[in-house]
């Protein structure tokens, strides 16, 4: 598989596996307009998420599409959060054939932005928005938040090359049938050579962007899902 293969599967494997936990979670559901009502009911859950017009004012959605997410949302998870047991136990379900725990780790991590080791309501809107939504400098963006691990700003190839391995073994045997030692590294150096435009060791947020857009591919499949909702 080529640099450009590795870098559409990370772009597509974010997005769909996004996709899929919020089916898991009852956050997506198809003929929504019927099971619309007038106020959203947060009286059951332990934490309530801010107003309907404070969300709408910040993501790319209308009053009534938050009021159909939110009551999924509700319905799966009461206490009102998710924390990351629950995301790898989505993950694996969609990827029986290897093993996702690193994955869903790095990316609860991405949702998790307050870092306290849950996930709001708030923080999946927000994300959702984004990914579905959102500009091509907004998605980009947060990929590359979900690359820097260490959210120091840049990403170096040892995060590069924990995501890469992480992808690899969820993506499973039957991806990569005949996988070489070597393979998850030669993909990190790979995609440095085409990332790190001054070759500095390390890919900055504006490098990533550039490089990024400088792809049809990867451009192509982030507009993939921009019609699921």
């Amino acid at each position: 598989m080529n640099l450009e293969g590795l870098e559409m599967i990370v772009v597509l494997v974010i997005i769909v596996g996004f996709v899929k936990a919020l089916e898991h979670l009852g956050l997506l559901e198809g003929n929504y307009e019927d099971k619309i009502e007038d106020e959203l009911e947060m009286t059951t859950v332990c934490h309530r998420p801010e107003g309907l017009e404070q969300l709408e004012a910040q993501t790319n959605f209308t009053k009534r599409e938050l009021q159909v997410l939110y009551r999924g949302f509700k319905n799966e998870c009461p206490s009102g959060v998710v924390n990351e047991e629950t995301f790898k136990q989505i993950y694996a379900q969609f990827f029986p054939h290897g093993d996702a725990s690193m994955y869903a780790h790095y990316l609860f991590n991405a949702f998790d932005t307050a870092q306290n080791g849950s996930v709001k309501f708030e923080d999946f809107v927000m994300a959702l928005s984004i990914l579905l939504r959102g500009t091509v400098h907004e998605k980009l963006r947060w990929t590359f938040n979900l690359y820097d691990i260490n959210k120091d700003g840049y990403i170096n190839k040892e995060e590069m090359m924990d995501i890469v391995k992480a992808i690899y073994d969820m993506m499973g045997k039957y991806t990569y049938p005949v996988l070489k030692e070597d393979a998850p590294r030669q993909h990190v150096e790979m995609f440095f050579q085409k990332m790190d435009k001054n070759k500095d060791g390390v890919v900055t947020l504006d490098e990533f962007i550039e490089s990024c857009q400088e792809d049809d591919n990867i451009m192509r499949s982030l507009q993939l899902f921009e019609n699921v909702m």
